[in-house]
């Protein structure tokens, strides 16, 4: 089964799937404020809890309850939140309740859980300055565990963030086996760090031993996660080049390889060289991105929709929220977008930037079922689900103990292909693919 995941992540498409049909969709909030946005059809998107901050990245726990971080504005605090979105109503696509796990918090970018050979559970949370761990236990509102584990501590200072400087986010990830992988940002725009840190993605394992550096050259992969035997990053350009250049990245990383910065970038996929940060042997074994986005365009979290039973306009392809250019001027982003390898990229939800008036910045993206997702906007403080029309996802609840008042106020057609074309191609490459490190 693993095996035909990956096939089916990494192989060219054989039917190119043309531009959904996007449909209004009017949003309404809790405040009066109504407007809409475009979203495929046979979908609709239900603002499920307002009233947060800067939220940012989901994780499931293993009591099947979601957890996301609140990174509370754009300046480098230590006001972040971890919540627990509760009280799930299936029918109406939204959480009653909001209950806040962990507060004073160093930009709390990510979070993400584990569960040891010994069957013991972990939350591990990414602040700019560290990698924590504490014990968790199933249905607690709080943590119970109060002396956390530091595995691994970063830089937490830089050029100023109010202008772009440096990255202060950590994004966490696991594979099934307990490796953890970490992505710590640059310093800067375009600079040769003095710290190896900056730029890349560490593993280790999972109580912090064996730590080493998996991938450098990432100006700032803030989108990462683990699918199909693979990590795969969302990676952020510089931005020296103009408007139109370099690209925002996405790829499935390799061990030990050189993504280029601030030597080497993406244009169009293609690799190319700055002048300003020549280095021997130039840009000869720089990897070209899996697949890639407009400049500026800030791509952030994504999911992957492999289910038999998806609808056709996600099957196979990864949803990825692009938070938008700061230069509204530019226009890049500020959507979620379909993402197939080899393909055009093809818009699943626009709207959040309309006249010069953002109405939203999509962050992160969590799978809920075949049908389903969410998507958290750091700009309004929104958590929505998107589901396809008359399907209700289902998401676990708090087990029966004392619930601590949140400080939250919550809302109570395919193109046609050669089938036996690419039947064909499927057969005679698939062991080739298979065995071959993308």
């Amino acid at each position: 089964m693993k095996k035909l995941l990956v096939l089916t992540i990494i192989m060219l498409p054989c039917l190119v799937l043309a531009q959904p049909k996007l449909l209004l969709n009017k949003i309404t909030l809790k405040s009066g404020k109504s407007f809409n946005l475009n979203v495929a059809s046979d979908f609709e998107i239900v603002p499920a809890v307002e009233g947060l901050k800067r939220v940012r990245f989901f994780a499931k726990a293993p009591d099947g309850r979601i957890f996301v971080t609140d990174m509370y504005n754009l300046t480098d605090n230590k006001l972040g939140k971890i919540y627990i979105l509760d009280g799930w109503d299936a029918a109406k696509g939204k959480f009653s309740k909001v209950i806040t796990y962990m507060t004073g918090l160093k930009n709390p970018n990510s979070v993400q859980f584990y569960r040891d050979p010994q069957g013991q559970d972990w939350l591990y949370l990414a602040e700019t300055d560290k990698l924590t761990r504490r014990k968790f236990k199933a249905g607690e509102v709080a943590p119970g565990d109060t002396h956390p584990q530091t595995l691994a501590t970063f830089p937490d200072y830089g050029l100023s963030y109010k202008y772009g400087g440096w990255h202060l986010t950590r994004t966490v990830a696991f594979t099934p086996e307990g490796k953890v992988y970490v992505s710590v940002g640059s310093s800067c725009n375009a600079c040769v760090e003095k710290e190896k840190v900056r730029a890349s993605v560490i593993e280790m394992n999972a109580d912090g031993s064996g730590q080493r550096e998996y991938a450098r050259g990432l100006r700032n992969a803030v989108g990462l996660k683990y699918l199909a035997n693979h990590l795969f990053v969302s990676n952020q350009g510089s931005d020296q080049f103009g408007l139109q250049k370099p690209d925002e990245t996405f790829y499935a990383l390799k061990d030990g390889a050189d993504y280029g910065w601030p030597s080497c970038h993406s244009a169009s996929g293609k690799i190319f060289s700055d002048p300003a940060f020549k280095r021997p042997g130039g840009c000869a074994n720089v990897v070209e991105p899996y697949s890639y986005f407009p400049a500026h365009a800030s791509a952030l979290g994504f999911d992957y929709f492999d289910d038999a039973d998806s609808p056709d306009v996600i099957k196979n392809s990864f949803l990825v929220a692009l938070h938008g250019s700061t230069n509204k001027a530019i226009g890049h982003g500020y959507k979620i977008v379909i993402m197939r390898k080899g393909e055009p990229l093809r818009d699943f939800i626009t709207g959040f930037l309309q006249g010069g008036n953002v109405m939203g910045r999509p962050c992160d993206i969590l799978k809920l079922d075949a049908n389903s997702f969410l998507f958290t906007d750091d700009n309004q403080g929104i958590v929505y689900l998107v589901r396809k029309k008359g399907t209700t996802p289902q998401i676990a609840v708090a087990a029966a103990e004392p619930v601590m008042e949140s400080d939250v106020p919550v809302n109570t057609e395919p193109a046609p292909g050669n089938s036996k074309t690419c039947l064909s191609v499927v057969l005679l490459f698939a062991g080739a693919v298979l065995g071959r490190a993308l």
